[in-house]
């Protein structure tokens, strides 16, 4: 019997394999890349995903309406730079998320969990928790940086922070280490279920699209083609816990570091969908596709790109 290309995807993994340790750096690496890019889209998210918190529709000013007249609204109000602000919290959360969630996904995929049924389902979304663990502190601040605006177009709580370092230090003087991992509890859920839906959506599309035989084997068309495919399984179930998360991390807290608007995930969900319509999970989504699809494509296609090259080079040295 002849074997299909998905059929062989497995073993094709195998022999591209990198060390976690390797993995770790290429899985953080290719997502600060795509940071850089992406930021711009994370900042007009946040705001539209803010705007009109816990208010009825249609009894709130609009001053982001859509993903054109959100960018302009931004570059007016924060100048051409207010569309990265928040970039180097960005690119901490990047770094320490991915690298721990690539890390840990590597180890799963080096056991041979992911080619056990649903391996790569579980792997993902143990990788994704963990990394959304670690990671916490820096998206709570950049979600509060990329909030921050002038009165006239400001949306959810504005926290006046100086910079990444600055606004650690107060959030540590004034609610301690744990004030630190606020939100967390909205975060993790949120990666789980990304991560999960990305890294096995994006296996099974690249076999997928190898077998349909579009593309030379090899081709960088291919990890670009998954990564397409698998933005949009991502966007679908992250989008509703991404709003959540954000809230989660930009209401203002007291100095035990409670939320003063939501005691968490469920009753953030709750309250939102009782003051705003269920829809409200869905703010931004436009935007967030621009952001989370790009970012997903670029993420995944800088990683599968750095690891040939990684394997390519251990292979000669071997």
């Amino acid at each position: 019997m002849t074997l299909t290309r998905a059929q062989m995807a497995p073993a094709m993994d195998a022999r591209e394999m990198v060390s976690p340790a390797v993995d770790l750096v290429l899985g953080a690496s290719a997502c600060c890349l795509a940071c850089v890019f992406t930021n711009p889209l994370e900042v007009v998210k946040t705001r539209l995903q803010l705007q009109g918190e816990l208010q009825a529709p249609g009894t709130y000013p609009r001053p982001y309406r859509g993903f054109v007249s959100s960018v302009v609204a931004v570059a007016r109000a924060d100048g051409l730079w207010g569309l990265q602000k928040g970039l180097a919290a960005g690119l901490l959360y990047q770094g320490l998320m991915n690298g721990v969630r690539f890390y840990c996904y590597s180890l799963a995929c080096q056991a041979g969990l992911t080619q056990q049924p649903g391996g790569t389902v579980i792997a993902g979304a143990v990788a994704g928790a963990l990394g959304a663990f670690v990671g916490s502190p820096a998206y709570l601040v950049k979600t509060q940086l990329q909030a921050q605006t002038v009165a006239a177009v400001a949306v959810g709580h504005q926290h006046q922070h100086q910079g990444v370092l600055s606004a650690l230090e107060t959030i540590w003087r004034q609610q301690g280490v744990l004030g630190l991992w606020r939100g967390v509890g909205g975060a993790v859920p949120r990666v789980t279920v990304g991560s999960a839906a990305q890294l096995a959506t994006f296996t099974s599309a690249k076999a997928w699209v190898q077998d349909r035989q579009w593309f030379l084997e090899d081709s960088w068309l291919v990890t670009l083609a998954g990564g397409m495919i698998s933005s949009i399984a991502v966007v679908a179930v992250m989008t509703p816990l991404d709003v959540v998360s954000t809230r989660l991390y930009n209401q203002p807290a007291d100095r035990a570091g409670r939320g003063q608007l939501y005691r968490g995930l469920a009753d953030c969900l709750v309250k939102t969908c009782q003051q705003e319509g269920p829809l409200a999970l869905y703010k931004g989504l436009g935007p967030a596709y621009l952001r989370l699809g790009p970012h997903t494509i670029l993420s995944l296609f800088f990683w599968d790109e750095l690891r040939k090259l990684a394997a390519r080079a251990q292979h000669q040295d071997t």
